[in-house]
């Protein structure tokens, strides 16, 4: 498992992107109504940026912001006292500097912090071993794995619901960036009927789709 302490197998910057659009096209799949979504993702965050939020509506988030010069992660846990800021962040390149001091960075907290440059890989600032900064549970969705949505979003958007659980292979496709079509959203979530909609949230993420 990703954290802090071991960062060994992480995906670079561009796996990661690709990921995220997944996830965020995944989640409008799975719930048509936006306040109950995970995973967001905005290809036109600011200039030459993108961002992929994560907001479990109990407090904890993560933002993945993306950028020509690689990643930065920054990783909130509710409730948790984090070391000062300047520590978490000591090394960050400049490039993420605004991202991590400005808002909704600011506003929101950070527990953990993390970026990637194609020189350098994935790197952190100050780190205690001691601490539990959440970061094994917030990045563990990032290892590629099409069964670890599933998982979760069978728990999580079918619990107590009569729809049919997602299958693995067709979470797969999405995680492989396969154009949306009706057939492959409906294996997901046969209850679908506003393909407009769907069709304007994809474009909003920048995800293939064949929905016109």
């Amino acid at each position: 498992m990703f954290s802090t302490l071991d960062l060994t197998g992480l995906p670079p910057a561009a796996d990661l992107q690709r990921l995220g659009q997944a996830l965020a096209m995944l989640d409008a799949i799975n719930s048509p109504d936006p306040e109950y979504r995970y995973y967001t993702y905005d290809p036109h965050w600011d200039t030459d940026e993108q961002l992929l939020e994560m907001n479990d509506g109990e407090g904890d988030q993560l933002f993945v912001l993306f950028r020509p010069e690689g990643c930065c992660i920054n990783g909130y846990l509710s409730g948790h006292e984090a070391p000062a800021k300047d520590q978490l962040t000591r090394g960050l390149p400049a490039a993420f500097e605004e991202f991590m001091f400005g808002e909704p960075v600011a506003s929101i907290g950070t527990s953990f912090c993390l970026w990637y440059t194609p020189a350098h890989g994935w790197q952190t600032g100050v780190v205690d071993k001691d601490e539990d900064d959440g970061s094994e549970d917030l990045l563990a969705i990032f290892d590629l794995n099409p069964e670890t949505y599933t998982d979760w979003a069978n728990g999580y958007y079918l619990d107590e619901t009569e729809r049919e659980p997602l299958d693995e292979a067709d979470v797969a496709r999405f995680y492989q960036h396969e154009p949306l079509t009706k057939a492959t959203a409906q294996a997901l979530n046969a209850d679908l009927t506003d393909w407009a909609q769907l069709a304007a949230e994809a474009e909003i993420i920048g995800y293939p789709h064949a929905l016109d």
